[in-house]
C-alpha cells in the first residue's frame, strides 16, 4: 500500500532542496533558475516513530523495519499553468497521480535567490497556484459533464448521480473555492473523490522560513498558518537550508546542531508525520524477536483490511486478531506480561485498528 505526497510551488521557493534533505540524496538538482526539475523526482522516506525502539528492546528484536511514505517533487508550477504555460500540462499530470500535496511557499527574504513573480507573498502564491489547479478542474469537468448530462436526462441513474457530484465541484470551482470543500455524505466521499480533482486532495503548507526563524516563524509563516487553519488544512515551519545541512551530519552531530539552533528534531520528522496525518494514515505493529515492524492503514480499517496489508492470504482467509494496545505492551514489558494483566484480546473481522495496536493475525491457509 503506498501513499504519495506531491512537493508542489512556484520556482525557486525551496522544494528541490528540501526533496533532496527529505531522502537524503542529491537526486533533485537545486539551482535557482525555474524548471530545473523536469521530471518528478520520488523517493520513499522513513515515518519517525520512537515506539519502534521502545517495541523492539523489549522484543529483543534483531531489526527494526519502520513504515514509509512517498515524496514526489514536483517542478514548479507559474502562473498559466492550467493553459500549458511553462510545462505546466506536465506538472499537472504528475499531480492528478499524488494522493495529498505539500504546497512548499517561499516565507523568506533573499536578494541572491529570484522570485518568478519578483516578490515575497507566500499567501499571493498559496491563490497562483491554487488557482491554476482550480482553472484545471473546471475545464476538466466543462468538458466531461456535457455528455454525461444527456445520459442522465435519458434516466441513467449512475450518470444522474455522477452528474450532481460533478455539479456540487463545479458551484464550488465557479466561486473560487476548491473542490475539497464540497459538502458531502460518507456515500458521496468515494465516488466524488474518483473525479480526480487536483483541488479535492488535502494540502499541508510547508512555510519555508530563513535560518534564524527555523525555531519560531515569522510573519510570512503566521500568515499561512492562519490561512491554514480558516482552510482546515495544516501548516508546517521548515528552513530547507538547515534541513539540507542536517541530513549531511552523523547522527550526534545532528543533535549538537539542532541544540544550538533551538530544536528539539529535524523539522522533517514534523514534515513527514504531518504528511502521514494529512493523508489520514495510523500505525499498526508486528514485533517478535526477528524484527519489529510498523505497517501502514488508513484510520477506520478493520482486522482484516490490516491484515491485508501484510499479505493478501491473510486477508481473505482472515480468522482473528490477537491485540495488544501500545502502552500496555510497554507497561507490562511485552506480551506475556499483557497477557497476565488481561491486556491481550482477541479481535474479529469487525475490529477498527487503533493507532499502535500491536497485532498477530490468525488465519486459513
Amino acid at each position: 500500500m503506498g501513499f504519495k505526497c506531491g512537493i508542489v510551488g512556484l520556482p525557486n521557493v525551496g522544494k528541490s532542496t528540501l526533496f533532496n534533505a527529505l531522502t537524503e540524496t542529491a537526486a533533485a538538482q537545486a539551482a535557482n533558475y525555474p524548471f530545473c526539475t523536469i521530471e518528478p523526482n520520488v523517493g520513499d522516506v522513513a515515518v519517525p516513530d520512537a515506539r519502534l525502539e521502545a517495541l523492539a528492546r523489549i522484543a529483543a528484536s534483531k531489526e527494526i523495519i519502520p513504515t514509509r511514505i512517498t515524496f514526489v517533487d514536483i517542478a514548479g508550477l507559474v502562473r498559466g499553468a492550467s493553459k500549458g504555460e511553462g510545462l505546466g500540462n506536465q506538472f499537472l499530470a504528475n499531480i492528478r497521480e499524488v494522493d495529498a500535496i505539500v504546497h512548499v511557499l517561499r516565507c523568506f527574504e533573499d536578494s541572491d535567490i529570484t522570485h518568478v513573480e519578483g516578490r515575497i507573498d507566500p499567501i499571493g502564491d498559496a491563490e497562483t497556484v491554487e488557482t491554476e489547479l482550480m482553472l484545471s478542474d473546471l475545464d476538466s469537468l466543462e468538458r466531461r459533464i456535457v455528455p454525461l448530462e444527456k445520459k442522465a436526462k435519458g434516466g441513467d441513474k449512475a450518470s444522474a448521480e455522477q452528474f450532481a457530484l460533478m455539479q456540487k465541484a463545479i458551484a464550488l470551482l465557479r466561486a473560487g473555492k476548491p473542490a475539497r470543500l464540497a459538502d458531502l455524505t460518507p456515500e458521496e466521499r468515494e465516488p466524488y473523490r474518483q473525479l480526480g480533482l487536483l483541488t479535492q486532495k488535502p494540502v499541508l503548507y510547508v512555510c519555508n522560513v530563513e535560518e534564524s526563524a527555523a525555531a519560531t516563524g515569522n510573519s510570512f509563516a503566521a500568515s499561512v498558518e492562519a490561512k491554514a487553519r480558516t482552510e482546515g488544512s495544516a501548516a508546517v515551519v521548515i528552513s530547507a537550508r538547515i534541513e539540507e545541512e542536517v541530513a549531511q551530519l552523523s547522527p550526534p552531530e545532528r543533535a549538537e546542531f539542532l541544540a544550538s539552533l533551538g530544536l528539539e528534531e529535524p523539522g522533517l520528522n514534523r514534515l513527514i508525520r504531518a504528511g502521514y496525518d494529512l493523508l489520514g494514515l495510523i500505525t499498526f505493529f508486528t514485533v517478535g524477536p526477528k524484527e519489529t515492524r510498523a505497517w501502514t492503514v488508513t484510520r477506520g480499517s478493520r482486522a482484516p483490511q490490516a491484515a491485508g496489508v501484510i499479505h493478501s492470504d491473510f486477508e481473505h482467509g482472515f480468522i482473528r486478531a490477537e491485540t495488544i494496545a501500545y502502552p500496555d505492551y510497554i507497561a507490562h514489558n511485552g506480551e506475556a506480561g499483557a497477557r497476565d494483566a488481561g491486556k491481550f484480546r482477541l479481535e474479529g473481522k469487525d475490529y477498527v485498528v487503533q493507532d499502535g495496536d500491536v497485532m498477530h493475525f490468525r488465519f486459513n491457509a
